[in-house]
């Protein structure tokens, strides 16, 4: 930080900063020690602000400036990284804004293709339906795409430019793995992106400018631009301050999330408390994988050491706001009852459906028969293995068909108006 001010006044003998000595100081000890036993390479960067005023008040790029086998002298608080799973709160707050969706609105975790892009939860397990809740908490990955799908990922790319973040994408053009990490940010980018929800869901960049004690400065300050509305922002949180602390944390509801990039490479863990807004980071400073690394094993346990470094009891965050809709899920509007894609209005409707096996799974043969179940559509149905019929003119929408063996499949259902459904599974 030290090198950026000075490289950006190089003439002027004393820069002032926001920094809280005592602070830099205890977080710094912290980086240290969360190194220490990881090996010679492992780095870490930590960033601590007060989202109210955007000031910065401890930023560590490093362990040690002089690590050399650590990179010590690359700021990994500015680093281009993945950032996992971090950017999930953004997609739900905008999908919550758009009408979407709510916090008690039920979606499916289940195999999907989004024309040819086929993501799988992180350990490749689908829990079925689940409320919106849940699926931020447990970090889902496939009804965080499907909302990314439903929203488009211009307007994803969009709320993070509106909170400051200066994203990369490879290529040039966003697709729905953005959802996912597919994307370059910053840790200090990401803290200000969390500070942005802190703050209601209106950006305050941040700043290493200190303003004066007792002054109106504070008040004075441009705002940033709204990137979430307020009841977008509160239910966000909530849903964050009820993610399992790590073991050995307080339980104090700390909002919080934590990410890990594509090939272990990035460990992330972001969270805030009504002031501050703390961001770490773990990994290596060359971008090489650190081999079972994750964020929740690696990186949350030192965002709770470092909240237990700035204060010993947590703020409160803001009670809900008054428009709020504070219901369980049989009494919302029917509407957000159930996510629907938009395009699901325009879909046949009563389209067929391969309802078992779903698609994208791994089955077991029971004596080389495989049971077929279809949703929707009209009977009678007809049924193909890699185009040949293997059930003609079934009445029944669940079936116990004899298969040829173990393989990969493409199952196709057709029901009696022509309507069809596919699903490639692997059989075993």
């Amino acid at each position: 930080m030290a090198d950026r001010l000075i490289a950006a006044q190089p003439d002027l003998q004393t820069h002032h900063t926001s920094l809280d000595a005592s602070l830099q100081s205890r977080i710094q000890d912290l980086a240290v020690q969360a190194v220490a036993a990881h090996g010679e390479r492992l780095q870490v960067a930590i960033v601590v602000a007060n989202h109210n005023s955007g000031e910065i008040l401890a930023s560590v790029g490093s362990s040690a400036y002089s690590a050399d086998n650590r990179l010590g002298f690359i700021d990994m608080s500015r680093a281009v990284r993945s950032p996992g799973s971090t950017l999930k709160p953004l997609v739900y707050g905008l999908a919550f804004d758009e009408g979407l969706a709510h916090p008690e609105t039920l979606i499916e975790d289940r195999a999907m293709d989004f024309g040819g892009y086929a993501p799988q939860n992180f350990d490749k397990i689908f829990r079925g339906e689940v409320r919106i809740r849940e699926a931020l908490q447990l970090s889902l990955n496939l009804p965080v795409v499907a909302l990314t799908d439903a929203l488009g990922p211009a307007k994803l790319m969009a709320g993070l430019r509106r909170a400051g973040v200066k994203a990369r994408v490879p290529g040039g053009k966003p697709g729905l793995a953005v959802a996912l990490g597919g994307v370059g940010v910053t840790l200090e980018d990401m803290v200000g992106l969390y500070a942005t929800i802190a703050r209601g869901g209106v950006a305050q960049p941040l700043h290493f400018n200190p303003q004066p004690v007792n002054s109106k400065h504070a008040a004075t300050q441009p705002q940033g631009l709204r990137v979430l509305s307020k009841v977008a922002a509160w239910q966000v949180a909530d849903i964050l301050s009820g993610v399992a602390p790590p073991i050995g944390a307080p339980v104090n509801r700390l909002p919080y999330k934590t990410g890990t990039s594509y090939g272990h490479r990035d460990a992330w863990a972001i969270g805030f408390d009504g002031s501050h807004v703390i961001g770490v980071w773990m990994g290596r400073a060359d971008g090489t994988p650190v081999p079972g690394v994750f964020g929740a094993d690696l990186a949350a346990p030192l965002l709770f050491q470092a909240f237990a470094r700035v204060k010993r009891q947590l703020d409160p965050l803001p009670l809900p706001p008054p428009s709020s809709l504070m219901v369980a899920n049989a009494n919302l509007p029917p509407p957000l009852q159930k996510f629907r894609p938009r395009q699901s209005a325009f879909m046949a409707a009563n389209a067929p459906k391969v309802d078992f096996p779903p698609n994208g799974a791994e089955v077991e043969l029971m004596d080389n028969h495989l049971l077929l179940r279809v949703r929707g559509g009209t009977g009678p149905f007809t049924w193909l293995a890699d185009g040949e019929p293997i059930l003609v003119s079934a009445r029944a929408r669940e079936q116990l068909v004899a298969m040829p063996g173990p393989g990969f499949v493409e199952l196709s259902v057709i029901d009696s108006s022509g309507q069809s459904a596919q699903a490639k599974v692997r059989l075993r």
